[in-house]
């Protein structure tokens, strides 16, 4: 669900009801960064980075990060180091850190099961990403948007206490580089065994679900079969692909999902894309499935960590029945379809698009290059597009791409300061459920809780749903 819009405090609320709450694990050194520049005002991030087992790490990030009262409105935020597939010192602390911290805070309170979600495209900080979310405890692990056939091995082997590898897509025929994380000298000394988390693959076809399940690395636990209704990142359609009048790529009959395969493997799968409405989960139990993942539904909600002005104008527009979602097949820098909310103002304004000046200062989504002498170079084509061709880089695959690591960061409340005290324009994701959210309203409200939400679509006792991850009944 987009950095940061599944944080703890939704997860932590949708555990606590007892369903299973997933935290996004998308770009957060960053938001803890950030959080910690604005000053921690409720001093959640503080609570959570005294209880990191490594005290030493904590004293470096608050000393690094946080400002007693907050920066002022016009000051930028401090940068934090890109993420290497060689990360310094400080970088890996971050990493691990901030994982700890959101998982450790969605715990806090109750005996409900959290996990966390993380991008196959986003390689390099995963491995201490899931040292850290481990560290703190995490029940459930899903990951999309690529591959994650090496998964399942590096979580057995940082459960107990081994240096893990994960290999890292390079942009060129024939090149290849390794990730190597090793908690034991990330702790000084021996690392400590930990609880393998379940394993959950996020997957648009059969095809997929079957290779994973017969060759990754470990065990695979189960699939969240995701549909193209679905926000954020979508699989792109299978063969050739056609675009509707609007630009929006088309789906057919070879992007329809077998779940009679998946019956097969013998593996609870759930369901996600429009299964967060009132009988979308009899529906997926009826194919079946162990339950439905929902997103859309939750990001709306009062404890997503979407802007609440966002969350304002996004309603209001919903109940006049005048927004609409645009699934995009050029935007991200991914190469995959994104869903865009059509908010003015916003990434999806063309014109507002167009008199932003690109910049790369994030870099989540860059990929790796083999330079002419053999070394490893990033390059992302959301960049300035003459460094882009500089790096080796078409400049047809700049075009229409966006900066999706900047946008989302100011869609909860995050962006950047550009000089001049130009603020970043807001990117806003969401599946096409979202012209729906307005069910979840009660009388003359123009908000609603996570409660709301599960109050409407559980459809028997037995049934569990959960925030931006998976559901599973039974």
């Amino acid at each position: 669900m987009g950095a940061g819009v599944s944080m703890w405090r939704l997860a932590r609320a949708v555990a606590a009801l007892g369903q299973l709450g997933v935290v996004s694990g998308t770009a957060l050194d960053a938001i803890l960064a950030r959080r910690l520049q604005l000053g921690d005002p409720d001093g959640d991030y503080r609570r959570a980075l005294a209880a990191f087992p490594y005290p030493g790490v904590a004293e470096r990030i608050l000393e690094r990060y946080f400002i007693e009262g907050g920066k002022s409105p016009e000051a930028p935020f401090k940068s934090k180091p890109v993420p290497a597939i060689d990360p310094g010192p400080h970088l890996l602390e971050l990493t691990v850190a901030s994982n700890f911290v959101e998982v450790w805070l969605a715990r806090e309170g109750h005996t409900g099961h959290v996990g966390i979600n993380f991008l196959e495209k986003i390689q390099v900080p995963n491995v201490p990403s899931l040292f850290g979310a481990m560290l703190a405890g995490v029940d459930f692990v899903l990951m999309g948007a690529g591959i994650p056939r090496h998964i399942p091995g590096v979580i057995d082997r940082l459960a107990h206490g081994l240096a893990a590898e994960l290999p890292i897509h390079v942009e060129t025929q024939g090149a290849s580089a390794m990730h190597r994380f090793d908690p034991a000298t990330f702790c000084g000394g021996p690392a400590p065994s930990l609880k393998r988390p379940a394993f959950l693959a996020i997957v648009a076809s059969a095809t997929l679900g079957t290779m994973l399940a017969k060759k990754a690395s470990g065990r695979v636990d189960g699939f969240v079969i995701e549909g193209p209704t679905a926000g954020g990142h979508n699989a792109p359609p299978r063969g050739e692909i056609r675009y509707n009048a609007e630009g929006e790529p088309l789906y057919g009959e070879r992007d329809l999902v077998d779940y009679e395969v998946f019956r097969k493997l013998g593996l609870p799968f759930w369901l996600a894309g429009s299964f967060g409405r009132p009988g979308g989960l009899e529906a997926a139990l009826a194919l079946g499935a162990a339950g439905v993942q929902v997103g859309t539904a939750f990001a709306w909600c009062e404890e997503s960590g979407i802007a609440p002005e966002i969350k304002r104008r996004v309603i209001e527009q919903v109940k006049l029945g005048t927004l609409r979602v645009r699934t995009d097949g050029r935007v991200s820098p991914t190469g995959f379809p994104f869903k865009l909310v059509q908010l003015p103002g916003t990434f999806a304004d063309p014109a507002v698009a167009a008199k932003r000046k690109r910049i790369c200062d994030l870099g989540y989504l860059r990929h790796a290059y083999e330079k002419e002498d053999k070394s490893l170079g990033w390059r992302c084509p959301s960049e300035p597009e003459r460094d882009y061709e500089r790096k080796g880089g078409d400049f047809a695959d700049t075009v229409g791409r966006l900066c999706v690591c900047n946008g989302l960061m100011e869609t909860i409340g995050l962006g950047q300061t550009r000089p001049g005290g130009i603020q970043e324009p807001p990117m806003i994701t969401s599946g096409d459920d979202l012209v729906n959210v307005a069910q979840f309203l009660g009388p003359g409200e123009s908000t609603y809780r996570a409660r709301d939400v599960l109050e409407k679509l559980l459809g028997s006792e037995h049934a569990v749903v959960a925030a931006g991850g998976v559901a599973g009944g039974g």
